[in-house]
């Protein structure tokens, strides 16, 4: 005669069942993520470059914020993109109210080796408000060195 099950097995069963489920929704949830983050290895620039414009916006957008700036390059308006850290980062900085349209500003960041008006701030990167010179964002590994102007 076949034994019965405790009831305690079917509870154990199940509280496995549910620790394993939940692992491993964890782990696929997390590895995507990781996944999903690039690196930019070859993308810009070693050297910094400052450039100098009108905020027009800021897009507090995930993965990167883009921070949208009109920049005067001989007489020509140039529109700039650059690529800044996280969006929750920017936030409890305080950026939704810091930089606004409108605002003068300095960049310095690499910009893209391909010439187009795109830099990354996430390294070696600062942004300069371009009429107090007070720094409302600069990265850690910034280097006070002479940038090339634009």
């Amino acid at each position: 005669m076949a034994r019965k099950p405790h009831r305690l097995e079917g509870f154990i069963v199940k509280k496995i069942t549910l620790v394993a489920l939940v692992s491993g929704v964890g782990a696929l949830v997390l590895s995507t993520a990781v996944w999903a983050h690039h690196g930019d290895a070859g993308r810009y620039n070693e050297a910094t470059i400052d450039v100098t414009g009108a905020v027009l916006e800021t897009q507090l957008i995930n993965p990167h914020a883009i921070l949208v700036v009109e920049v005067d390059t001989n007489g020509k308006k140039v529109r700039w993109q650059a690529e800044m850290n996280a969006p929750g980062q920017l936030i409890k900085q305080g950026w939704v109210n810091l930089v606004k349209p409108g605002t003068k500003v300095t960049l310095t960041g690499r910009q893209l080796k391909s010439g187009a008006p795109y830099m990354n701030l996430t390294e070696r990167a600062r942004v300069v408000l371009a009429d107090s010179g007070k720094v409302v964002l600069q990265s850690a590994n910034y280097e006070e060195s002479a940038p090339a102007a634009r």
